[in-house]
Formats: structure tokens, sequence, C-alpha cells
């Protein structure tokens, strides 16, 4: 891969005046003060480089300043502040049906915007029947636009912007309006294009169409750069943080807790990770859990028990001694050394936490508890979904 970058943002931010007054708004403009007053950061000091070849998945709540990064880079919106630089023509697909004159036919508009796309108008009608077969809406291409359906729009936009070949493909999540079909189509007319080595930004809120198409992804929320990395690592965080968020938690992650009674005390928890702190890989690694607990010599042996939780805080797996018929065994000080080994793991890829439970011999009273003591992360080499990957089998031809 060419490592020279075709895309470089640097310190860019992008502010819109949130001045309510026309004749004001007027007078900063002619007066050349845009930015005074109150204004509203869509994008702040952002820094980014893509090199050519890369697919990069952009992700982000509604309102983050996905589609005005996208608006940027495309010269379609000049930055307040900071440089940016693109290298190659550039199609994009933004906001559905932009640049079309609803008054002319499909046809037309193809003639008008193809050399704004850097086509002359010899390749434009060179072009024309491949770009109108592609599209699949037939006679429709010599009828107004305007009567067009949202999906209409968007094969005939989708059609003539990939036909030109660029260099840089932007899709700013149009292709959700597609049907099932021409969403077939439309990937593999992508992927196309990425094996010709196309540099391609894809906006979306499928986080598995982001894994599956892009090998990086930018999580951007409030005009920030919240992570720049690997697209399964990047999804892993912003679904992580969206959980947390509407939760109304820190960003810290759930909130560690615990208690102790004079039975029993949790005096520590350690959990055993590839390379020390490494993320497990899902069906591969062991995740081995250690607890150590101090309880009264006098009091009758207790249960422990460990639960996994999600990121939302939600139980996704647990195990109890008592349930596996393993009782604890206890020092003569009544100390308690055990150890929970889970055969590699099969959690799906995510982050998780720990929480530990002791209970009385009967696995009834709560005597001590450690929750989310402890945290690790998921990775998987494969884009299944869930929480859990279950053993299964396949069978084919003639079933009973």
């Amino acid at each position: 891969m060419d490592e020279s970058p075709v895309i470089e943002l640097v310190d860019l931010s992008k502010s819109y005046s949130l001045e309510t007054r026309p004749w004001q708004r007027l007078w900063n403009q002619l007066s050349g003060q845009l930015q005074r007053g109150r204004q509203h950061a869509a994008l702040s000091k952002l820094t980014l480089r893509v090199r050519r070849g890369e697919v990069v998945g952009v992700i982000g709540r509604n309102g983050a300043g996905k589609s005005t990064l996208l608006q940027v880079i495309c010269g379609v919106l000049q930055p307040s502040s900071g440089r940016r630089h693109v290298r190659g023509r550039i199609a994009a697909l933004l906001e559905l049906g932009a640049g079309f004159n609803p008054e002319l036919t499909g046809r037309e508009n193809v003639r008008l915007n193809g050399p704004l796309m850097g086509l002359s108008a010899a390749e434009v009608e060179q072009s024309m029947d491949a770009i109108v077969d592609f599209a699949g809406i037939g006679d429709y291409i010599d009828q107004p636009v305007r009567s067009y359906s949202s999906g209409m729009f968007m094969r005939l936009a989708f059609s003539m912007a990939t036909s030109v070949e660029p260099d840089i493909l932007i899709i700013d999540e149009a292709l959700s309006v597609g049907d099932g079909a021409f969403a077939h189509k439309s990937f593999e007319r992508i992927m196309a294009l990425k094996e010709r080595g196309a540099t391609i930004l894809f906006c979306s809120h499928s986080m598995f169409q982001v894994e599956a198409l892009c090998t990086r992804a930018l999580w951007i929320e409030a005009g920030e750069l919240r992570y720049d990395g690997p697209a399964h690592r990047a999804t892993v965080e912003y679904s992580d943080w969206l959980i947390r968020h509407e939760q109304g938690q820190h960003s810290g992650g759930l909130q560690s807790s615990r208690f102790d009674t004079p039975q029993a005390a949790i005096t520590g928890v350690a959990l055993r990770l590839p390379a020390g702190t490494g993320p497990l890989r899902s069906g591969q690694h062991d995740l081995i859990i250690d607890v150590g607990l101090r309880v009264d010599p006098a009091a009758a042996l207790p249960s422990l028990g460990i639960v996994l939780n999600g990121g939302d805080g939600r139980p996704v797996a647990s195990a109890g001694n008592w349930l596996d018929g393993v009782p604890l065994r206890r020092a003569d000080d009544g100390r308690v050394q055990a150890r929970l080994t889970l055969p590699k793991l099969p959690l799906l890829k995510g982050r998780y936490t720990v929480s530990v439970y002791v209970l009385c011999d009967r696995a009834i009273n709560l005597w001590a508890a450690s929750e989310h003591v402890a945290s690790f992360d998921v990775e998987q080499d494969h884009l299944e979904q869930g929480v859990v990957s279950l053993p299964r089998r396949w069978d084919h031809g003639v079933l009973p």
C-alpha cells in the first residue's frame, strides 16, 4: 500500500454561527468577523491522514460531526481553520440526491453532473448505458427526477459516482435506502473499487457493515476524533461508550463496588490474560480468574459465585462452585484460594467485567461481594455477531 496520504487534515476545525439576528449575521460577514458571537464547533482541531487504498469507516451518533467531516474532505464545505489536502478524483454520495436538478430527467442530470466529476462530455456519453443499466431504473431515466423515489435517487447517484472509477469514494449512509438486491450489487462494486486500490470512506450506523468492509474506523463524537484504529476495535470502543452514555455513567466504565461481613471478605481478584494485559481471542484463549477470600474459621464453608458482565452491566455468564459440585478448601487461618478456568472462552468481541460473590454454605445469604472488580477485552477473527459463539453443526442435502 502506498504510504503517502491521499487525504490529510491538520488541526482542522469547522464552526457555525449561532447568531439568530439576521442583520448581525450579515454585519459579521461583511465586516469579516465571522467568529464573533456564539459558535457551534462541528469539528474541533481534527488531524487525520488516510493512505491510498485504505477503506475507512466513520462511526458516531447523529450530530457528532461525521457528515461535516466528509463534506469538508469533499470540498463542499470550507474549514474555519486548519489545513485540508486531498489528492485524486473524488466521487461522493452525501445527502440523497444532492446535485440533482429535480426538473431535469435522470439522463440530463447525468450529463450535467458528469463534468463536475471530471468527465468530458464524450466520456459521459460513453458511460451512459453502463450507468443506466447499473441503476436499474428503466424508462424512468428519461423522467424528471422529482418523480423518483428515494431508492431510485440513490441507485442513479451511486451508479454515476462509482462509474467514474474515482481515486476516493465517499459514502455517507446513502446505501441505507436501497433494497436488498441493489445493496448486494452496490457492495460488490465497492469491493471491486477496493481491490483496484481506491480509497474509500464509508459512514454507516451498521457496525456489521463497517467491520465487514473496513480495515480502519474513525469514531467521531462532538466534533472530536475519539478513536482511530482497527475497525473491530473502534466498534467495541464506540458501542461500549454508547452503553455507558445512555445509562448516564462516567467514561471510566461500570463502577465497581464491594462489601464484606464478619463471615467473609474478598481479599483479591486477579485475571490471567495473554501477554499480561492483552485482549483474549474468542475461542482461542483461556480466561483464568484467581480469587482470594478470608472466611471466619468458625462459620460453615461458603459458596463462591463468579459472574461475567457485558458492557451494559447485564450478566452474560456465571459459575458457582456448588453448582459444579466442587467444594472450596479453607486453611486453618480462614484463607481460601480458588481458581476458575474458562477454557477457550467462547464470548464474542466486547468489553466485559468480573463480579465475585461469596454466599453461605446453602448459597442463599450473601456474605461478601466485589462487583465489576476487574475487566477484560475480547477480540475475534471473524464477523460472528452476538455475545457467545455456540457449538453448532450444519447439515445439507436431503433432510428428513
